[in-house]
């Protein structure tokens, strides 16, 4: 599995899918649950490279 960098650390980008399905249970809705979890991995993962 390659790793993917769309201007963000791919620790993040995982952090944020993790978070999305963690996300996507709560609110039964996935595609909320993962955007916010992809939103939130993705300004971790900025605010982590600095």
């Amino acid at each position: 599995m390659r790793k993917m960098n769309w201007g963000f650390s791919g620790s993040g980008m995982a952090y944020g899918l993790s978070l999305g399905l963690v996300f996507g249970m709560l609110f039964e809705n996935w595609a909320l649950g993962i955007a916010m979890g992809v939103a939130f991995g993705a300004s971790f993962g900025s605010s982590e490279k600095k």
